[in-house]
């Protein structure tokens, strides 16, 4: 109640009440505190004073009374808040809002919390105080410019076409860390190098103010600095280089001409650093072929050497595959008379000149070929073949004599692949599919291709470097009629009845008619292969045409965003299309040559790149000149194969006559080891005096023949042989042949696979009576003979053992006469082959020259120790005498008799006494350690030299047995 609104009448009274209630109200809190709802702050950075709108004040409705009517606080509510508020005066209720530290405005622009404030209370500390509502603070943090703008790259570089003006050659960039707009945006670019033809726009933007001239100038430094808004200019200029090219004119570039490719080492990309240069003309799409080529290597590229049989299996081929032109050896000998290819570095290939054939032999294939069967062959027709002439037969078999029936024939004619196969007699006397034609351009092309039939009556399925073609052409004939004439088959030509036809010679005569070779090939031929009773899987034939050399393409993480890649299927030619230079460019840096053979076929292959660019026109808009290049394929290092092991030793003639028989090379080793040159380290490559060191290095690789064979007379099948447990070479994928030679075994596999069935060959000879030795060689190749080893010999004696007779020790002395235990043959296993109880009879000359060389070897030993024995007695008496010699006896005149006997043992007991004088003194002094020659030599040139006195006594002291008899 105002007391100043109490009428008169009651004024005492109401006096009296407001003095009660001032009382009362020092008591009592009736009323919070009020405050605005929101505030909006700023501080500026580095500051920690807050310029508030409105001012913080708070009112209380208690006011003036004490304690409840002032404001004695406000509290900040909020997590990690900078800020704090304090109360400036009480009564008024002002208050002030400032920053705990400086405030950074790049770490944070804008803070937002709460406030309330409270009032004093009758008891603050008793909490009858009264709290306003809460209101929302917004401070915003001034930015102050503290930061230089800087710039985005250490240097910047650029290109440009002499001769032409650029609207924009490179933009710089530069950034500044302040928060505000004002500070942290650029407003401007300065070149500050002098007088050069370039400006700069605000943004960054570098142009030539003028034409740039390449003969003046090739290249252009520019220092670059920048401002902020607030006109604070960065702390470092950035340099700027630009390069001037020439007239600008359009191809590859950054290729080199020659690629050296060493073997084994993966891919090797083939254009590291090439680019496109299209001088700007607005590309729309970019189209180029790389091409591989390698047609005069091998059979079209470099494939594996070894031969067609072994390459079926490494395939996956089933067995029982027969190869019609084997490389010559001592069991395939029927290709001998035909000529091959330059060397071993590529694929054995046989030349087919139009005057040569072979017969195959008899047993090799099946005369009468079953189908389901497979034939399979290389095939590069001549060059002077004409598409009007003969038929030029591949593969023919038919009759030996008289009726002249073609049974079955590959051959070509006007450039036709025909392939013809007449059915067995049979009751069903219908007509059968007998002749099947191909049109094909390979066929004259005069390239390598691969050809793969897959025969199955009534269906004949052709492969041509992978691909299947379908007959154009089929025939059908009569069955064969009953005859028991033998069949001949021949690759290169035909064996049929003279017709008089101009390509054939006569080369036999049979009664009734004359037979001959016809229908000659004329170009070459390799890996011709016959298969009985399966078709050959897709699967294989991919494998056996399959390039182990080509194009590749370098694995890119990223991959080859927006260019389309296509290989062909010998990777010989790739194909890229794209609109995007810089990732055209990139994916050809990536293109690659692989060769994965161990050991590659050196020499030159081509490389050609064709382009073509189109513009927005969809013409082609700039003519890129085609790239020609070649890979230099290294020569590899070449392997030496060694072949080492025990090549002398005897064993009784009762294991030759065994069952199991003797075996050959059971500790045989295979080594095959490379010769590399090392530079030294650390030298000077020009000086003269450095030399490179050859270091040999030990690798694996396969092996794909070992030929064992007999030296001097041929193995005679009715008492000797040579023993292999076929399950043995059939665990190991292997294969082998006999002659009266020798043996053959076959098959790619490892060192030590061709290791373990070496050391399982046994010779066995089972009428050994007189058989005293018997030598044998072998030699291993890889790669279809690309890689022989040396000729390991062996030689083998066969001990007789006689009956045992007791003999004297003198008997040691006859050179035909030894005891086994001293000079006993011992087998491999290492027991002597003799009995230790009796005598054997030497049975061949090598061995009575080794006992020969034996004995004279101990007659030398002893003599030389005799010899040092009697310089080292005369040493001594020098030694003890001085020079008293005048003083010695003269015993010119003497006859001494000496007890043979005696004389005998004391030799013996002094030789022994030397020998052990011997070993401590090679034990105790090195200088003692001489051979028996030098103590002769030395002993010698001291004779010399001494009285002649001494000599002529030691002369007569010496004992003569040239004349006793034990």
């Amino acid at each position: 109640m105002n007391p100043v609104r109490c009428r008169l009448s009651t004024l005492i009274a109401c006096f009296l009440l407001s003095l009660s209630i001032v009382a009362s109200a020092g008591k009592v809190n009736k009323h919070k505190p009020w405050i605005e709802t929101t505030y909006h702050g700023i501080v500026t950075e580095n500051d920690v004073s807050v310029l508030l709108d409105p001012p913080l004040i708070a009112l209380d409705k208690d006011a003036p009374l004490r304690y409840a009517g002032e404001i004695c606080g406000f509290r900040i509510h909020g997590q990690n808040v900078p800020f704090e508020a304090m109360v400036v005066d009480k009564t008024t209720g002002e208050g002030v809002i400032r920053s705990k530290e400086k405030m950074d405005c790049e770490l944070q622009k804008e803070y937002t919390f709460t406030i309330q404030a409270y009032d004093c209370g009758e008891d603050p500390d008793g909490g009858n105080m009264k709290k306003s509502h809460k209101a929302n603070v917004h401070i915003q943090v001034n930015d102050i410019n503290e930061y230089a703008p800087v710039f985005k790259e250490k240097s910047y570089k650029a290109t440009i076409i002499e001769g032409k003006k650029y609207d924009s050659i490179l933009r710089v960039e530069a950034i500044d860390a302040d928060c505000s707009p004002q500070f942290s945006q650029i407003c401007s670019y300065e070149i500050v190098t002098p007088d050069v033809p370039f400006t700069i726009d605000k943004d960054g933007y570098i142009k030539n103010s003028e034409k740039i001239n390449y003969s003046k100038d090739r290249q252009y430094k520019l220092a670059v600095t920048a401002y902020d808004c607030g006109k604070k200019r960065s702390t470092e200029d950035v340099l700027v280089k630009i390069s001037i090219k020439p007239t600008c004119k359009p191809g590859w570039q950054g290729w080199s001409k020659r690629i050296e490719y060493e073997p084994g080492t993966g891919s090797l990309a083939l254009f590291p650093a090439i680019h496109l240069e299209t001088c700007d003309e607005p590309i729309t799409s970019i189209q180029t072929t790389v091409e591989l080529e390698t047609s005069h290597i091998g059979k079209g590229c470099d494939r594996d050497t070894y031969s067609e049989k072994s390459l079926h299996k490494l395939c996956g081929a089933a067995s029982g595959t027969v190869d019609l032109l084997p490389s010559p050896s001592s069991s395939t000998n029927w290709t001998v008379g035909l000529p091959t290819d330059n060397g071993h570095d590529s694929d054995q290939v046989f030349e087919f000149n139009g005057t040569q054939a072979v017969k195959i032999p008899e047993g090799v294939l099946t005369t009468n070929l079953q189908e389901p069967f497979t034939i399979s062959v290389w095939m590069r027709h001549g060059p002077g073949s004409s598409i009007h002439g003969d038929k030029e037969t591949v593969l023919c078999n038919s009759d030996k004599a008289e009726m002249n029936r073609h049974h079955y024939s590959l051959y070509v004619h006007n450039c036709r692949l025909v392939f013809l196969f007449r059915q067995n007699p049979s009751e069903n006397e219908n007509f059968h599919p007998a002749e099947f034609h191909w049109k094909l351009d390979q066929v004259c092309d005069k390239e390598w291709h691969h050809y793969v039939l897959n025969v199955d009556i009534p269906t004949v399925a052709l492969y041509v470097d992978g691909v299947s073609y379908d007959p154009f052409l089929v025939t059908e004939d009569y069955p064969l009629h009953h005859s028991k004439i033998d069949t001949q088959l021949v690759v290169g030509a035909c064996w049929q009845e003279y017709t008089g036809s101009e390509n054939e010679t006569v080369t036999e005569a049979y009664p009734g008619g004359e037979l001959r070779m016809t229908q000659f090939f004329l170009g070459n031929l390799a890996g011709l292969m016959i298969r009985a009773g399966k078709l050959e899987s897709k699967k294989v034939i991919d494998c056996l045409y399959t390039c182990k050399e080509g194009l590749d393409l370098l694995d890119s993480g990223n991959g080859y965003k927006g260019v389309m890649i296509h290989f062909n299927p010998t990777q010989s030619l790739l194909s890229m299309e794209g609109d995007d230079i810089e990732s055209f460019d990139k994916s050809m840096q990536h293109v690659s040559y692989l060769n994965s053979r161990q050991f590659p076929t050196p020499g030159i292959r081509r490389l050609k790149i064709s382009t073509t660019v189109k513009c927005f026109n969809e013409e082609t808009c700039i003519a890129v000149p085609d790239v020609d290049g070649y890979v230099m394929v290294l020569q590899p290092d070449e392997p030496k194969i060694s072949l080492s092991g025990i090549d002398h030793f005897a064993r009784a003639a009762s294991e030759f006559e065994s069952n199991k028989g003797v075996p050959l090379f059971p500790e045989l080793k295979i080594v095959s080891t490379i010769t590399r040159e090392v530079e030294p380290e650390g030298e000077d490559e020009d000086e003269p005096t450095v030399q490179e060191s050859m270091v040999s290095e030990e690798i694996m690789h396969n092996l794909d023949t070992c030929e064992v064979s007999v030296l001097g007379d041929e193995l005679n099948a009715e008492q000797e042989s040579f023993e292999v447990d076929p399950s043995q070479l059939q665990q190991r994928g292997m294969e082998m042949s006999n002659s009266s030679i020798g043996l053959i075994i076959t098959g790619v596999n490892t060192m030590a696979n061709y290791e373990e069935m070496l050391h399982l060959i046994r010779y066995r000879n089972w009428n050994s009576e007189s058989l005293f030795e018997r030598k044998f060689k072998i030699v291993c190749s890889e790669l279809n003979g690309r890689y022989a080893s040396n000729e390991f010999k062996v030689e083998v004696n066969v001990i007789h053992t006689a009956n045992p007779v007791e003999y004297p020790n003198h008997v040691l002395a006859q050179p035909e006469f030894v005891r086994p235990v001293q000079h006993a043959s011992v087998d491999l296993s290492g027991h002597n082959l003799a009995n230790p109880h009796s005598s054997s009879v030497v049975p061949s000359a090598a061995t009575v020259v080794i006992v020969v060389c034996v004995s004279f070897l101990v007659f030398m030993i002893i003599l030389g120790v005799f010899r040092i024995r009697a310089a080292h007695q005369r040493t001594m008496r020098d030694q003890e005498n001085g020079k008293e010699n005048e003083m010695d006896w003269d015993d010119s005149a003497l006859t001494i008799t000496v007890n043979p006997m005696e004389t005998y043992e004391d030799q013996h007991s002094s030789e022994e006494e030397e020998e052990e004088e011997e070993e401590e003194s090679e034990e105790g002094d090195e200088e003692d350690d001489i051979t028996s020659a030098e103590s002769e030599s030395s002993e010698e040139e001291e004779g010399q030299q001494e009285d002649q006195q001494n000599v002529n006594r030691q002369q007569q002291l010496e004992w003569d047995d040239s004349t006793l008899t034990y």
